[in-house]
């Protein structure tokens, strides 16, 4: 489901996708920026991205069957057990949550405060 393509921001990102996919992905989107507001926005690696400081902080992506999450290596690392529990697939640098079940508001935001965290504790 995830073409390749050249997008300028995520707004044309999402639309490229049915409505469904894209209210999952408006909502992921909402989620993020309620952690942090003023998150910068861009395309990475062709996927919709979000910088804290000037420093990446996570990506994300819609597949046929999922949606892609992506808070690099030590974003999934501290919460394998999470995953583990909600049966998500994951791996190195990636969770995957499910397109039919509901997005996990409570965990995404663990992770997006994680991150954030991280990137201050390298900032000082």
């Amino acid at each position: 489901m995830c073409m390749k393509n050249t997008f300028k921001n995520t707004d044309e990102y999402i639309l490229l996708f049915p409505v469904d996919v894209q209210e999952k992905l408006v909502e992921l989107r909402k989620i993020i920026h309620t952690v942090m507001p003023d998150l910068e926005e861009y395309i990475g690696y062709q996927m919709p991205a979000f910088k804290y400081k000037g420093k990446p902080l996570v990506y994300f992506a819609a597949y046929q069957k999922h949606i892609g999450f992506y808070p690099g290596a030590e974003g999934i690392i501290n919460f394998e057990k999470d995953f583990e529990e909600r049966k998500y697939k994951f791996s190195k640098g990636a969770v995957q949550f499910p397109i039919t079940e509901k997005l996990p508001f409570d965990l995404i935001t663990k992770i997006v405060e994680f991150r954030i965290t991280e990137i201050e504790k390298k900032k000082s």
